[in-house]
């Protein structure tokens, strides 16, 4: 009787998980067809990092936008469906960032069946939060690191050469990054996560701060190109706070209650 229960807990699992898959597909096909319409007005977005980059100063207004005023640096598609297949990526990963918040609801309400009641409560906060740190790592990504990396690929040792950038190229190069900064700025609900599952603990995680610092800068290194300790330092910044955050997010949440914990529901 045991064998067929269990039989029955995994197809339920299964007719779940493909409720969600569904429902999250359906979000990001919509999304996909609204992004289409108005992808070459996402493209000229894109395109920005190439028109300018952005110089900080130790005076007021600290953040300005240096236009490059290079006509060489233009783009160009060397196959015929080129073009087309570039508006469909920047569609498609346009669509995945507009439909995130619906995608991590349906993968709260997957997994939110073995929580406890009162760790069901914190769905809303899980959805707005993993949706706006994504959010606000693409952000980051577009405005502060893209302009860098790409103003100094096309300027480093180039004086005797003529970029000809390929549009779907570049559009994967962007893409690319916009999508890891998103995810890396998911840190502090991985390590929250980490903690409630009991894989870590808050302090193994401060105990060994010095070495997710180093590892933050190696980050920077790898992922901005331009060689002086400054830029690097404001890429490594965000990345240490983020740590910080996910080692007090985890002890506050982890907190031990004096009520006993409810069965699951």
């Amino acid at each position: 009787m045991k064998k067929i229960d269990s039989k029955v807990s995994i197809t339920g699992h299964l007719d779940e998980l493909r409720k969600r898959i569904i429902l999250s597909l359906i979000a990001v096909v919509i999304s996909f067809g609204i992004c289409f319409y108005f992808s070459e007005y996402i493209f000229q977005l894109l395109i920005m990092p190439l028109k300018g980059t952005l110089a900080f100063s130790m005076k007021a207004p600290f953040i300005t936008i240096k236009n490059t005023g290079n006509p060489e640096h233009g783009l160009v598609f060397l196959a015929p469906a080129e073009a087309l297949w570039m508006h469909f990526k920047i569609s498609l990963v346009s669509a995945l960032v507009i439909s995130s918040p619906l995608i991590f609801y349906e993968v709260w309400k997957f997994v939110s069946p073995g929580l406890f009641t009162k760790e069901k409560k914190y769905a809303l906060p899980f959805v707005m939060v993993t949706s706006l740190l994504f959010l606000a790592g693409a952000l980051f990504c577009f405005i502060i690191v893209l302009p860098f990396a790409i103003n100094f690929l096309l300027t480093y040792k180039t004086e005797t050469i003529k970029p000809m950038l390929s549009v779907g190229k570049y559009i994967d190069f962007c893409l690319k990054f916009v999508l890891a900064f998103g995810a890396v700025f998911e840190l502090p609900v991985i390590l929250v996560f980490l903690t409630k599952s009991g894989i870590v603990t808050t302090s193994f995680l401060a105990k060994n701060r010095k070495y997710a610092i180093l590892l933050a800068f190696v980050a920077a290194a790898l992922l901005t190109p331009t060689p002086d300790a400054f830029n690097q330092t404001i890429m490594a910044l965000p990345i240490i706070v983020l740590y910080e955050a996910g080692i007090w997010a985890s002890k506050i949440l982890n907190r031990k209650q004096k009520d006993k914990p409810e069965p699951p529901v």
